[in-house]
């Protein structure tokens, strides 16, 4: 059986994600800081750690089948691959900024000026897209100094928080385009059981992260309330207790709505709740 080979980040803001990620899917690999690729011992699997940017023509070119690498590294390398799974994890965004001085205040008053980025296609096709004609200025590092060294009116560059931009005196003026993690793959990939079943690990420690396993107390008297609450991933399990007129409730409830879901179920009589992380949810 051929082994196969995932490409990450060596080292940045994606690595300890993409490497904690393989980890809780059950993989036992090194995660080595001075080499190119680490052996999966328990899975034929094999880690390139590379640079991202170098990640998505890796996968293009079949030197690796499998990568974990930004959104927007691939929109900017424009290469052809499948993507498999979002990951949920790496989010920012890519915006214009400009100095808290300037004197731009429409997408039309970019027309003329200079805009330093690491991303010039990305931001090429955005002013495409907005006939703007601007002078895309390439700089590789720190992007955001451009404008108080005089080489550039505005930047194009990855906004996560903010405060880079804040301390150097700029400040958001176009979102772009929002990027996270992407696993992709090569087009002509082989070995596709192998494949869905790392996406199926993938998967199932994903929707883990996205829920919080639930257990509570309440009279059978409001038990339907709370079922009707609590779909569960397919419905609620009930359990006697030594109490006879109540019962144990086990159930999951989606992270996005579960202060919502915990303050409806104490109205319906719900008492002793407790919550657990979930480490795989495997349907």
């Amino acid at each position: 059986m051929k082994t196969l080979k995932i490409a990450i980040q060596k080292s940045g803001r994606l690595n300890e994600k993409s490497v904690e990620l393989l980890k809780n899917c059950g993989l036992n690999f090194e995660n080595y800081k001075s080499s190119l690729i680490s052996p999966v011992s328990n899975f034929p699997l094999e880690i390139l750690f590379l640079r991202d940017d170098d990640i998505p023509e890796y996968v293009q070119d079949g030197i690796a089948d499998l990568g974990i690498v930004g959104e927007n590294m691939i929109e900017e390398t424009e290469v052809d691959v499948d993507y498999l799974q979002r990951l949920g994890f790496g989010k920012c965004t890519l915006k214009i900024a400009i100095p808290n001085n300037s004197p731009v205040e429409t997408l039309a008053d970019l027309g003329g000026k200079a805009i330093a980025t690491s991303y010039p296609a990305i931001l090429e096709k955005f002013l495409v897209k907005n006939n703007i004609k601007a002078d895309v200025r390439m700089i590789s590092g720190s992007v955001e100094i451009s404008p108080g060294l005089g080489l550039s009116d505005a930047i194009f560059d990855i906004v996560s928080t903010g405060g880079t931009l804040k301390s150097n005196g700029l400040k958001p003026f176009a979102d772009v385009m929002s990027s996270e993690a992407i696993l992709i793959g090569n087009k002509n990939i082989e070995n596709k059981d192998l494949i869905e079943e790392l996406i199926a690990r993938i998967q199932s420690v994903l929707r883990a992260k996205e829920t919080k396993y639930v257990v509570l107390n309440v009279s059978k008297a409001n038990l339907q309330q709370v079922i009707d609450l609590l779909p569960g991933v397919k419905s609620p399990s009930v359990v006697p207790l030594a109490e006879p007129d109540w019962v144990a409730v086990h159930t999951v409830i989606p992270e996005r709505d579960f202060w919502d879901k915990i303050s409806k179920l104490k109205q319906a009589g719900a008492q002793g709740i407790v919550v657990m992380p979930i480490e795989k949810i495997i349907v």
